[in-house]
């Protein structure tokens, strides 16, 4: 059975691909691994990074689109795109906390003490998942309010000031282990 076909039947529900059918098989998974490694993605990253290249033959497949030639060659540069996203990201991440820290020292440039602070709260920033970091840069430094913030990402009030709560505790631990406050 081709590939396609295969994942054509697990993306409709059919039953007939059986559970065990995946849209790699363990020589590609193993490529893929590699090249994610050899891009520079850590190795706690590199599950998620497999199943990044599944979901997109998945939605390749649900979309219509033909089988790629060579699944294992179209992997390698899914994965190698993947492997430069994640830089990108990490990029973005570390100009995100030195601004912030910038910020900081400009706001209150009384000393190596709020330097050390301001570094370490960027620092716990970029350890934040993604949607509790978004609601404390916009509620402690755009400085908009709780319901505005919910209107603007689309979800309710109690789940903007559950991240927040959840993101501050984190930073609040994260100062503490750290010796800064």
């Amino acid at each position: 059975m081709s590939v396609l076909r295969r994942i054509t039947r697990r993306v409709q529900g059919d039953g007939a691909a059986g559970h065990g059918d995946d849209p790699l098989d363990p020589a590609q998974e193993r490529r893929v691994r590699a090249v994610l490694a050899l891009g520079g993605v850590p190795q706690a990253d590199l599950p998620d990074g497999v199943q990044q290249v599944r979901l997109r033959l998945l939605e390749r497949a649900a979309r219509g689109y033909e089988a790629p030639r060579d699944v294992s060659a179209w992997a390698a540069v899914v994965a190698s795109n993947l492997a430069m996203d994640w830089h990108r990201a990490r990029r973005r991440q570390e100009r995100l906390g030195e601004r912030l820290a910038s910020l900081r020292q400009h706001e209150h440039p009384s000393g190596e003490e709020d330097s050390v602070l301001s570094l370490a709260v960027a620092g716990g920033l970029d350890a934040l998942p993604d949607a509790q970091r978004q609601v404390v840069v916009l509620r402690f430094y755009a400085d908009l309010p709780v319901r505005s913030i919910a209107l603007e990402l689309g979800v309710p009030e109690g789940t903007v000031k559950s991240r927040l709560h959840t993101a501050v505790r984190a930073l609040r631990a994260r100062l503490h282990e750290d010796e800064v406050v």
